[in-house]
């Protein structure tokens, strides 16, 4: 249930960050997003590693935790990029 909690925060905040950037700046957004839900990630590994997940345990769960959210906000970003 966390995974999905997270999946869906990080989700709601890109779309918010999407929704507010204009389309020539959505690429810049993505890249200050996914340099920050990186971060959040990180925290949430170690947070799991600290209640007793190893790393091979957690590692799968992280990164759909955060490639989720980059992916579909990339993808959005390109979809809507200007010529």
């Amino acid at each position: 249930m966390r995974t999905l909690i997270f999946i869906a925060t990080g989700l709601l905040l890109m779309g918010i960050a999407m929704r507010l950037a204009s389309p020539g700046r959505r690429r810049a957004v993505m890249g200050v997003f996914s340099v920050g839900w990186l971060l959040a990630v990180l925290w949430n590994l170690r947070t799991g590693m600290s209640h007793g997940y190893s790393l091979q345990e957690e590692l799968p769960i992280q990164a759909g935790i955060y490639l989720v959210p980059v992916a579909a906000g990339w993808w959005w970003a390109w979809k809507t990029r200007q010529h």
